[in-house]
């Protein structure tokens, strides 16, 4: 055997008897290698549970803070890390971190904790959010900004077809505001948490006549009924529009076109059916607003308007934003006072959740059984608290299933500042009373915070927003037959924050 052959097979030796000890040495090892990170923390020599405890104490931390949404100079909004209904996968990441160097191959094990503990490794913990709620803050921001872009629209008003041309403006742009927030919100180095907007031109659609008949036309159709089982299909009303005329306004040069719309009302409605299946009242429920707020208004006729009139058969369901649709200018919703970052601000379709708050109510006195219902952030003036419905397009919705024996048909109507819902249908057999109970479990003033006008005349003072207690409440359903309780059943239990309380004044408080 030469020389050569003796020295190599002595390196060999030597390599493998390396790589035993070395594997030996790390297979009694129960932590992670020196040299990982997950999410730019390390976890370096750490047991798994204990790297899960550092990670959760890090994002805990992390998500305390505000995400800052920079608009420009004037315009910040802090917004909640709850908003985005984050969840972290911190235990997958830490399995993966745990795995490196186990696997039953010594060789590849070694070669992995050595380059590891030259190169370091990070490992990115993935995370879900609510990419609905990112859509619905883009909106806002969009609906915020100083030259914001406008889509050509258009919406039906007063039996008039009203074309908008839409505005060449700013929008936010998504990508890169999507990239930079979720970098944000997953990086658990930054504590800052800033996310800068930026902008990018837009200009409008043009505007296309066939496409907006098409999407309006309607055939009229007959109302009709069937039994075995009983349903009920209500009328549909026929609409369509002279293309030409519409075609000949749309050469002048105008910021709003008002065209006139064309109504075939069908030979048969429901009320002349022969068959009064809507004789009685199953349920009534009304809330105030300001009728001298032109724009919320709007926002709560146009809502109401969607749905009145609306028949469920037994076993349907109802949705309240698939029956309203999206809240958007195209659609004929204004600006009108909405909870942004702890205040009171102007967003577009404000209002509306006041439609579906009026009709939850209604919903509950009517014995329905209610699927989804969400509670605001912040108590509402328009319900008691545990009483409100709020609605998101995309995300948060309310729905109930008729479970009566009969159809039943909503009548949604708003006017001399009243809104109201009634529930009409047949009484079953043994019709039951209901009713709410409303506990408090807490309530906490809200915080006061000043902001200083030195125009204000001396030792003068002026509330800008009003304020509402921070409340947590239980809500109980109480079924009623012949004055007695028959049964008490938990509705929900719904936590609300505080609003501040902002005093305009031009003193500065001690």
């Amino acid at each position: 055997m030469s020389k050569k052959i003796v020295i190599v097979a002595f390196v060999l030796f030597c390599i493998l008897l390396f790589s035993v000890v070395f594997a030996l040495i790390n297979i009694a090892n129960t932590k992670i290698i020196k040299g990982i990170q997950i999410n730019g923390i390390d976890v370096s020599n750490l047991t798994k549970d204990e790297a899960i405890t550092k990670l959760n104490n890090i994002v805990n931390l992390k998500n305390n803070n505000k995400i800052i949404i920079n608009i420009d100079e004037n315009n910040k909004k802090n917004i909640d890390f709850d908003y985005f209904e984050i969840s972290y996968n911190i235990q997958e990441s830490v399995e993966i971190a745990y795995n490196f160097g186990r696997s039953n191959n010594i060789f590849k094990n070694n070669f992995e904790i050595l380059d590891i503990l030259i190169n370091k490794r990070n490992i990115d913990i993935r995370l879900n959010l609510n990419n609905d709620n990112i859509m619905v803050l883009l909106n806002e921001i969009n609906s915020e900004l100083p030259n914001k872009f406008i889509e050509s629209n258009y919406y039906i008003q007063n039996k008039n077809l009203v074309i908008n041309k839409g505005v060449e403006g700013n929008i936010v742009d998504e990508d890169l505001f999507k990239k930079d927030l979720y970098k944000v919100l997953s990086d658990c180095t930054i504590f800052d948490n800033i996310v800068q907007v930026t902008e990018i031109k837009k200009a409008p659609n043009s505007i296309n006549i066939d496409k907006i008949y098409d999407e309006i036309y309607k055939l009229p159709k007959n109302a009709y009924y069937e039994t075995n089982p009983f349903k009920v299909t209500p009328e549909v009303i026929g609409i369509s529009f002279d293309k030409n005329v519409a075609l000949n306004m749309l050469e002048q040069d105008l910021e709003e076109y008002i065209i006139p719309l064309n109504y075939t009302y069908p030979e048969i409605t429901i009320n002349n059916l022969g068959i009064d299946i809507f004789k009685n009242s199953l349920a009534y429920y009304s809330t105030k607003y300001n009728l001298l707020d032109d724009k919320r208004s709007n926002n709560l006729e146009l809502a109401a308007s969607k749905v009145n009139g609306i028949v469920l058969n037994p076993g349907e369901t109802f949705s309240y934003n698939t029956i309203v649709g999206a809240r958007t200018i195209n659609a004929g919703y204004q600006d009108a006072a909405i909870y942004s970052d702890g205040k009171v601000v102007d967003g577009i379709g404000g209002g509306i959740c006041q439609i579906s708050s009026t009709i939850y109510n209604a919903v509950v006195l009517a014995n329905l059984e209610i699927k989804e219902r969400h509670n605001h952030q912040f108590l509402t003036s328009y319900v008691p608290a545990g009483r409100d419905a709020t609605v998101v397009y995309g995300s948060k919705d309310l729905k109930f299933v008729n479970t009566r024996s009969y159809p039943i048909k909503l009548e949604m109507k708003v006017e001399n500042g009243i809104a109201s819902c009634t529930i009409l249908g047949i009484y079953e057999d043994t019709e039951y009373i209901i009713d709410f109970d409303v506990e408090t479990v807490s309530s906490t003033e809200p915080p006061v915070k000043y902001e200083y006008d030195s125009e204000l005349p001396d030792n003068t003072e002026r509330v800008k927003q009003k304020g509402s207690n921070a409340m947590h409440v239980k809500v109980y359903k109480i079924t009623k037959l012949n004055g007695s309780i028959k049964s008490k059943e938990l509705l929900s239990e719904d936590k609300y924050k505080s609003l501040d309380k902002i005093i305009i004044t031009k003193n500065i408080k001690d």
